[in-house]
């Protein structure tokens, strides 16, 4: 019997020293790789980070420019609307699963949500162009229908499902004599909601809305086929612009090994990979026990 536990906890921690290994050695390697535009191409952190101006010589000769500020800010504008307009619906969503009809919710709904997570990112690419877009241009009244808006509209669909199912799990791990005791002190149902069961989930549903932001950040395809795909910064939500993963994704084929251009493109998924760390440590943050006084 404790061979049998000591060999599946051996088990469980070879896997997770894996799984360690294989992140702390995908992000040496892109560290490796983007570093080339630095010291090898001799660009500057304030360059790469702050310009707009994006350039890069496909050749190993370099003498281009990198400014990547506009797939950051086109993915910072394109992330920040597609989470303004899901996560009011998402948290609606989840209240009615689990507050206000949990049998239709876990029956109907439930299952509903799960569904759209599991549909391809160019079916939604896809349904955006040839439904979206034309709306848009015509509603709008603009010369190109692929624009951020309908960029942020796509990708709030697209992580919709896992802010609704990661919030529906933490409103319903909300103790129910805490529930009880709102009723008991004469609460409505939505007092009840709003004053006692959304601040008590307030962790899990911060953590849904932050791996619903990363999601969105890690999507290209989609994105590619609705944003427009212009090299500009955008000045108003029409706007046609790029983000950090349909550049790569647009360049990374094409571009030739040891060149600016490459390297450059390595910088830009060493940002993305940066960024997801980033989510996970405000994850570990809000979920962090609270220090008593």
């Amino acid at each position: 019997m404790f061979k049998k536990e000591y060999a599946w906890r051996g088990i469980a921690t070879i896997g997770g020293l894996i799984v360690i290994g294989l992140t702390l050695t995908i992000g040496v390697f892109l560290a490796y790789r983007g570093s080339a535009t630095f010291f090898q191409f001799h660009h500057t952190l304030g360059e790469f980070l702050g310009s707009a101006d994006w350039n890069p010589v496909d050749s190993a000769a370099g003498g281009g420019t990198v400014g990547a500020l506009i797939f950051i800010v086109g993915s910072l504008v394109t992330c920040g609307l597609a989470l303004l307009i899901a996560t009011p619906l998402s948290l609606g969503a989840a209240v009615f699963m689990t507050q206000i009809s949990p049998r239709i919710g876990e029956k109907f709904f439930r299952p509903v949500v799960q569904i759209f997570a599991g549909i391809p990112s160019v079916v939604y690419g896809w349904v955006g162009l040839s439904v979206l877009v034309p709306f848009m241009r015509v509603a709008f009244h603009q010369q190109v229908g692929q624009s951020i808006l309908v960029a942020a509209i796509v990708l709030a669909v697209m992580i919709f499902p896992t802010i609704t199912s990661m919030t529906a799990d933490a409103l319903t791990a909300v103790p129910k004599t805490n529930r009880d005791g709102a009723y008991g002190l004469g609460s409505t149902r939505w007092q009840t909601i709003y004053r006692v069961i959304i601040p008590a989930a307030k962790s899990g549903i911060i953590t849904a809305i932050i791996m619903g932001l990363a999601r969105a950040f890690g999507e290209a395809l989609a994105v590619a086929m609705v944003i427009g795909q212009t090299t500009a910064l955008p000045t108003s939500i029409f706007s046609t612009s790029k983000t950090i993963t349909t550049e790569v994704a647009a360049q990374m084929g094409n571009a030739m090994e040891g060149g600016e251009l490459k390297a450059a493109l390595w910088t830009l998924s060493f940002l993305l990979f940066l960024i997801s760390l980033f989510m996970i440590w405000l994850i570990h943050r809000v979920n962090a026990p609270k220090k008593e006084d």
